[in-house]
């Protein structure tokens, strides 16, 4: 803007302090003649229903599009904390926005808010290398530009990122939101050097990679932007992540976020009880049941972390006025079982266990205490902890790093002592959600396995196939009687206990089933044709557990794993009496053969 143009709406301008949960402009009933941007605090955009939209932080500016559009934009902004807002004149900002510079602005914009959700360029996240998604030229700009210059080539090519171009070969990106809270809200000038608020390196992909592997890794990680380089490292491409999202799957990012807003358990609670809802959505608008999975096991780990940040600050209350309290660091929280694995379904409950350093064993005792008050946490939630126990308040799930060590050495002994069969088994499938992923020290002691404790090996077998498909079940199903089938303990479970022997045969501990199959194969612990058969199979048995939970769900119903027979159609029931065959067949053979020689 010009300087004379912008004194005056800086003239204009009010400073406006609002008080937590107040409600700053309800936009589904008039339309206020006023743009806001943030200044401290952050404010919550949320739909009529109260699910959340976005939320703006300090540099972040809303209400600029119903002012424009006249309305038709049904949303409350409503303040997450104590904030402090600049209210924009709407008659000097609408001349702003109605200039070449405004209008170029609305048209780059990646922060707005349709009046419906946006369309995804493609379907949901699929198969595909994600090298056949990007298009376009990249944007990239030298080290020596400044934040304007860098603003100004966003703005002429439509983009709302920037790659920056370092001398080590690797690349740094700036982002329009990078210009929000590095720049604007920090008080920076414009003419500062795009390398002092780029973020640096910037992560990147392969080409090859599949979109649902590139949309985990955003998800995970929180960005919006990923760039794709080829085999030889060129970069080809930036994704965003509406190339890979069906516009409901854009929930489950900002979901995540208001998730890690929260301010206290009652907001977390408010927020995490749509996140079975937002699976639901996803797995109906076309996004895959293993996605679906990824993305909900990434969301309830996003639940968890925070369950367990908001324990910490209540234990380090209810500590201010002891000597030693409760650690803050040096100790790592694990998630068990199908969330672990990233295999999540909307009736999955959390299983946990925590892993501290030797000298915080004397708090061992005050962490089980947190892990208490997070579980009771996650409880409201909607996300329940293990009926069997394996959580960290549990002196069985909770152990310094070498208590843990040294039960690993135990188990692979003397499997059969101290439950060491089924322990193993829980903590292999652990990955850690929280602290120092060095502390969970029991993979390391299995990935030799084969090499090293072959009888304990052969015990993981005998224990796989000790749950085979149960011969009245298959015959019930052959026979397409009524009645009803668990499809988890009857069907997957035997494919996730065989993969993760096949696993420990192939030394990968901790992973997903697909990945832990494809290892065995490689090892020759399973036949490839084999390890193929049973990954076929678990995808079509977790299409078969998502649409029926999500089923349950739509009809106000808890999810589960229990399916009456009459209910499937002839094509699934088909697929279910091929798949169990096959399970069946696989454990015959594998049964007869055992694990080839080392």
């Amino acid at each position: 803007m010009p300087a004379d143009e912008l004194a005056a709406l800086a003239a204009g301008a009010t400073p406006v302090a609002f008080a937590a949960d107040a409600v700053i402009a309800d936009y589904s009933a008039h339309v206020p003649d006023d743009v806001w941007i943030v200044r401290t605090g952050r404010v919550t955009l949320q739909a009529t229903d109260g699910a959340a939209i976005d939320t703006v932080e300090p540099g972040g500016i809303f209400g600029y599009t119903p002012l424009l559009t006249g309305g038709g934009m049904e949303f409350v902004a409503r303040a997450a904390e104590p904030s402090v807002l600049v209210r924009l004149p709407g008659d000097l900002t609408r001349a702003q926005f109605a200039k070449p510079a405004g209008l170029a602005f609305l048209a780059s914009s990646a922060w707005s808010v349709p009046p419906r959700p946006r369309p995804a360029l493609v379907p949901a996240a699929d198969g595909r290398p994600v090298g056949e998604l990007v298009r376009g030229d990249v944007l990239i700009v030298a080290p020596d530009a400044s934040v304007r210059d860098v603003v100004i080539q966003m703005t002429e090519h439509h983009v709302s990122y920037a790659l920056i171009a370092l001398p080590d070969g690797e690349f740094g990106i700036f982002t329009d939101r990078d210009l929000r809270t590095r720049v604007v809200a920090a008080g920076l000038s414009v003419r500062v050097p795009i390398t002092l608020v780029m973020s640096a390196p910037a992560r990147r992909v392969t080409a090859d990679l599949t979109a649902e592997t590139v949309l985990m890794q955003m998800l995970e990680s929180g960005l919006r932007h990923m760039p794709v380089t080829s085999s030889r490292g060129e970069v080809i491409g930036v994704l965003e992540d509406a190339d890979l999202l069906a516009a409901s799957a854009r929930q489950s990012f900002l979901l995540r976020r208001a998730i890690g807003l929260a301010a206290d358990a009652d907001e977390l609670q408010s927020a995490a009880r749509r996140v079975t809802l937002v699976a639901g959505e996803l797995y109906r608008s076309g996004t895959t049941a293993a996605a679906t999975s990824g993305i909900l096991s990434v969301v309830i780990d996003s639940v968890v972390r925070r369950a367990l940040e908001l324990a910490l600050v209540a234990a380090a209350h209810e500590d201010a006025a002891e000597e030693h309290g409760t650690p803050r660091a040096g100790f790592a929280w694990l998630t068990l079982g199908s969330i672990a694995r990233r295999e999540a379904m909307p009736s999955s409950d959390v299983d946990s266990a925590l892993s501290w350093r030797d000298d915080l064993a004397p708090a061992g005792a005050r962490l089980r205490a947190v892990a208490r008050r997070t579980h009771a946490i996650l409880d409201g939630c909607g996300l329940p902890s293990d009926s069997n126990g394996a959580i960290a308040s549990s002196p069985n799930f909770s152990r310094s790093q070498s208590d843990w060590a040294a039960a690993a050495r135990g188990w692979l002994d003397d499997p059969l002592v101290h439950r060491g069969l089924i322990l193993s088994s829980l903590l292999l499938d652990g990955r850690v959600v929280w602290g120092d992923g060095a502390l969970h020290a029991v993979p390391a002691a299995y990935r030799r396995m084969r090499a090293e404790h072959p009888n304990a090996l052969r015990l993981q077998l005998l224990d796989a196939l000790s749950g085979r498909v149960r011969a009245r079940s298959l015959r019930d199903v052959l026979s397409r009687r009524g009645g009803t089938f668990d499809l988890k303990n009857h069907a997957v479970t035997p494919i996730v206990n065989l993969a993760r022997w096949g696993g420990l045969a192939g030394e990968v501990t901790s992973a997903s089933t697909p990945a832990r199959l494809a290892a065995a194969a490689a090892t020759g612990a399973l036949a490839e044709r084999d390890a193929g058969t049973l990954a076929e199979v678990f995808v079509m048995l977790q299409r078969l557990r998502m649409t029926h939970q999500v089923e349950q769900l739509a009809a106000g119903k808890r999810p589960g794993d229990v399916i009456t027979m009459s209910e499937l159609s002839p094509l699934n029931r088909s697929l279910l009496n091929d798949g169990l065959r096959e399970i069946a067949a696989v454990q015959r053979r594998v049964g007869n053969f055992g694990i080839p020689a080392v």
